[in-house]
């Protein structure tokens, strides 16, 4: 720069040293911060680490708890913007979902894996399916990890059956279903008959190399002309 700024200019035939001053006082500053309308609508999030974008969670790393962010779709994506040190960054990028379908990533949570964190309630519906017991608990985790349709309804019919039937019967059965991943309608109570009439027992989960497919050993008493 020095040897630039003090060679005579071919077009001005002055030295750009001795121009800057001039140039400087009819220059606009540069802001000390970016303009973030660029960076799309303000979101806040709390402890969860999540925010909520057209209905939809998206989790955001946790050292950006109690931050404001920036959130904007490009094609496909959600990008999620963040003000780090005085600088813009990205926070987190996310494929684009629908209401009933959360984006979680488990490194958002470092302390507390997915099958590990305990909900906490947010709204009266989510206190009282939680009053029932731990199983409740991880059946709410897995029913929004999972992107559930209906989740308040079902955690209202929790609730309900809890009433007649206790909520140890009740918070069995939802564990059973969290565990095996039934979360259609009916399928709590279709348990709770289950468990009613059986022993207690492990749910069994076949693996990949069960199949109800029929076998070929009957193949072997045909012969090849």
């Amino acid at each position: 720069m020095t040897e630039v700024n003090s060679r005579v200019h071919r077009e001005t035939r002055r030295l750009p040293a001795e121009l800057l001053p001039e140039e400087r006082l009819r220059l606009h500053p540069v802001p000390e911060q970016p303009f973030t309308a660029l960076f799309g609508e303000t979101r806040r999030f709390d402890k969860d680490s999540t925010i909520s974008v057209e209905s939809v969670r998206y989790s955001v790393p946790h050292e950006l708890v109690d931050e404001r962010v920036w959130v904007r779709f490009h094609g496909d994506e959600l990008i999620v913007t963040a003000m780090v040190a005085g600088s813009a960054v990205e926070g987190a990028r996310h494929s684009r979902s629908a209401p009933g379908s959360p984006r979680i990533v488990d490194e958002h949570h470092p302390d507390a894996p997915r099958g590990e964190r305990t909900p906490r309630a947010t709204n009266p519906a989510e206190a009282q399916l939680l009053a029932i017991g731990p199983e409740a608990a991880a059946w709410l985790v897995e029913a929004a990890a999972t992107g559930v349709r209906r989740i308040r309804a079902k955690m209202g019919d929790a609730v309900a059956l809890a009433k007649p039937h206790g909520t140890a019967d009740v918070d069995r059965a939802l564990g059973t279903a969290a565990t095996v991943g039934r979360f259609a309608e009916g399928d709590l109570l279709s348990i709770m008959d289950h468990q009613g009439e059986h022993d207690r027992t492990d749910p069994i989960r076949r693996g990949e190399a069960h199949s109800l497919q029929p076998g070929t050993s009957a193949w072997s008493g045909f012969t090849t002309p």
